[in-house]
């Protein structure tokens, strides 16, 4: 039985707020982690049929990542230069105080109309928290925190007289004024979260809007959206699904195979074989061992979230066919990376995008 969402797939890009691309390849990218053309960038997004935009969220030179854009203070900006794009800025719980975070991001929803997000990552990068003089808490408990954060933001958004009291913070009668935006479906800035672990299915399933996927097949990524479809229903919850994909749309598929082998070809190896060791580690640190990247090939972890894994290269029709395939089996939104992201923004809004839109009203009219 099809699970396809009925309302129309939406699509999200990631903000290129680091250096180095989306890749780690030493292959020629003409994408640029600064201020001016990411403004530029953003401005396209949003008149090529972009509804979101994640800022990726590093503290530490790492991967490829030289230099890093801090993720909210690039959002807000990137927010006040657009009219409709909404815009998630990660962050990570442990190196925020989640009262002093909500007021940031009810002050950025209020500047912006209510176009303010957050991506809630509950870290694995042990580095990022030892470096800065922070604890690095197991897997379990970094989703702890994190669930409790998620519950703690929920409320002094949404309350007058907001209370909490949990193993990793406290909340005692406090009223936060300007709140965020409240708009039609939505109470409260959206909450997006990943991770592939039970851990991160519960946690999204128990607490958060939107469940972020690494790259997979159309198969794999149903079997994680079931599981946290079952544990919201058990809390009387709805969950809404985003997967992430490595995007190359050329004229010919030999084309688009052609860039995909250059990227791997010409990959960074000691950065990709670090960023491995890296990853993994966190992930065997789960009790289940299926962490994210747990199973990923050398070739996967040129991309930082498998996105070469979700299989978005080929022509504008068989990439649009593909995306479709996600669809029916429930996801909501494609988070997309590119190589060159102004042309290849630019090529998905005009020849990708309206043979997604042509699919979709296809099948409408295929259901009784």
């Amino acid at each position: 039985m099809s699970t396809q969402a009925p309302e129309p797939l939406q699509f999200a890009y990631w903000v290129p707020n680091v250096s180095g691309g989306l890749v780690v390849s030493k292959i020629e990218q003409r994408t640029d982690w600064s201020y001016e053309y990411n403004v530029k960038l953003a401005r396209l997004a949003e008149d090529s049929g972009f509804a979101y935009a994640l800022s990726q969220v590093r503290y530490i030179a790492s991967y490829g990542a030289a230099y890093q854009q801090e993720s909210t203070s690039f959002s807000l900006a990137l927010l006040l230069a657009t009219q409709r794009l909404k815009v998630i800025a990660a962050i990570h719980p442990g190196l925020w105080h989640p009262g002093v975070f909500a007021k940031w991001i009810a002050t950025a929803d209020q500047l912006s109309g209510g176009r303010a997000a957050v991506n809630v990552v509950s870290g694995w990068f042990k580095d990022e928290f030892t470096k800065l003089g922070e604890p690095w808490l197991e897997h379990g408990e970094r989703y702890r925190r994190s669930e409790e954060f998620i519950r703690y933001v929920k409320e002094i958004w949404t309350s007058d007289h907001a209370e909490f009291n949990g193993d990793f913070y406290r909340l005692h009668d406090f009223d936060l004024k300007p709140k965020p935006v409240v708009g039609e479906g939505r109470a409260h800035p959206e909450i997006f979260q990943g991770g592939n672990s039970i851990d991160a299915r519960g946690m999204a399933g128990r607490v958060s809007d939107w469940y972020f996927a690494n790259g997979n097949s159309p198969d794999a990524i149903g079997a994680q959206i079931r599981d946290v479809r079952e544990v919201a229903g058990l809390h009387g919850r709805t969950v809404r699904f985003g997967v992430n994909g490595f995007l190359i749309a050329r004229d010919t598929e030999g084309e688009a195979r052609k860039v995909l082998r250059e990227i791997i070809d010409k990959a960074d190896r000691e950065a990709v074989e670090g960023f491995g060791a890296a990853v993994r580690q966190a992930g065997q640190s789960t009790h289940d061992k299926q962490g994210m990247w747990q199973d990923s090939a050398f070739e996967d972890l040129v991309q930082y979230n498998d996105g070469f894994r979700t299989g978005l290269i080929g022509t504008p029709e068989q990439i649009a066919h593909r995306i479709l395939e996600y669809k029916r089996r429930g996801a909501n939104l494609l988070l997309l990376g590119f190589l060159h992201y102004l042309e290849d923004v630019e090529y998905f809004g005009k020849r990708v995008l309206p043979i997604v839109r042509e699919l979709e009203a296809a099948e409408l009219e295929r259901v009784p």
